[in-house]
């Protein structure tokens, strides 16, 4: 059995995996901070208690960062 490609869009930028990731392995992978952040999924919040959850093949994620200012 072969493996196929798990793809996914990350702040616009397009990667590919050979297996399967949970969302905290795919931060760490592309060395993007878990803390501080809220990630979006297709445009919905993704919540943190779902990171333990496999990335989803052709997941547009969008990783926020809280800025301070007005």
């Amino acid at each position: 059995m072969t493996s196929v490609p798990i793809g996914v869009t990350v702040n616009g930028q397009d990667h590919e995996f050979d297996r399967s990731l949970s969302v905290r392995e795919l931060l760490d992978r592309l060395g993007l901070p878990s803390q501080g952040v809220a990630l979006a999924v297709d445009g919905a919040v993704f919540p943190k208690s779902r990171w333990d959850e496999p990335v989803g093949r052709g997941w547009e994620i969008e990783v926020l960062t809280a800025v301070q200012g007005g």
